[in-house]
């Protein structure tokens, strides 16, 4: 079951991501001019999404993915393209909306079930692959690997995900975001080192049978995130 401070956590992103901050999201995720800054993490996510994609089968017809944290939908389409089929489900009302928008029905011979609520749900079914790209980022170390060890009871391959990978950049540039304004603050990314999630994900008995395999960070200016791969064994 989901820990209080990772439910705690989960309603201030729910916030965040469907009013606050939803403009600003909707224009970093088009193709629309944004600031020097926006663009670093532009470019940095979609490093990441393309990382993350090469981690999967080329060919994922009938495979079943989880997009955890969806936004947009952006990987969601790709990997439809490829034949996948793919449950994407994300917190905010507003980005899934807007995703149905966009995608409108160009997604190869895959397909897309967008949904509203918590990737931890067990209600969701059983998946090949699960990939949650920069939605762990706010939990600290052990809600990850409890979120994680959740999904795996329901998981038969692999689960991507992304972390802040612990700098001293990182902790500099969270130090200055704490000088904004409560009202225009976006909740805190928690930076975690990788040898305390791989330890972490080792010592849980739920994820028995898994192990910590690649990992990739991709650093483009305002942008730094951090891949993992964990096989079932």
């Amino acid at each position: 079951m989901p820990t209080a401070s990772y439910a705690a956590r989960r309603g201030q992103l729910e916030t965040y991501f469907d009013r606050t901050a939803m403009e600003a999201w909707k224009r970093l995720t088009s193709d629309a001019p944004v600031s020097g800054i926006r663009a670093t993490v532009r470019a940095g996510r979609d490093t990441m999404r393309a990382t993350l994609l090469d981690w999967l089968p080329a060919d994922l017809a009938g495979r079943r993915i989880l997009d955890a944290g969806c936004g947009t939908g952006a990987l969601a389409v790709a990997a439809a393209q490829r034949g996948a089929h793919v449950t994407a489900i994300d917190l905010s009302p507003n980005l899934v909306d807007l995703a149905r928008e966009r995608i409108g029905a160009d997604v190869g011979t895959g397909q897309i079930d967008f949904r509203v609520g918590d990737m931890f749900d067990p209600a969701l079914g059983r998946f090949d692959h699960v990939v949650g790209m920069d939605s762990l980022i706010h939990y600290k170390a052990a809600d990850v690997v409890r979120v994680l060890a959740g999904i795996a009871a329901r998981t038969d391959r692999s689960m991507l995900f992304t972390f802040a990978p612990s700098s001293a950049f990182l902790q500099a540039f969270l130090a200055v975001g704490r000088l904004v304004p409560r009202g225009d603050r976006s909740p805190a990314i928690v930076p975690v080192a990788e040898r305390t999630l791989r330890r972490l994900i080792a010592a849980e008995p739920a994820m028995a049978g898994w192990r910590s395999a690649r990992t990739h960070r991709v650093a483009r200016g305002f942008y730094t995130s951090q891949a993992l791969e964990v096989l079932r064994d």
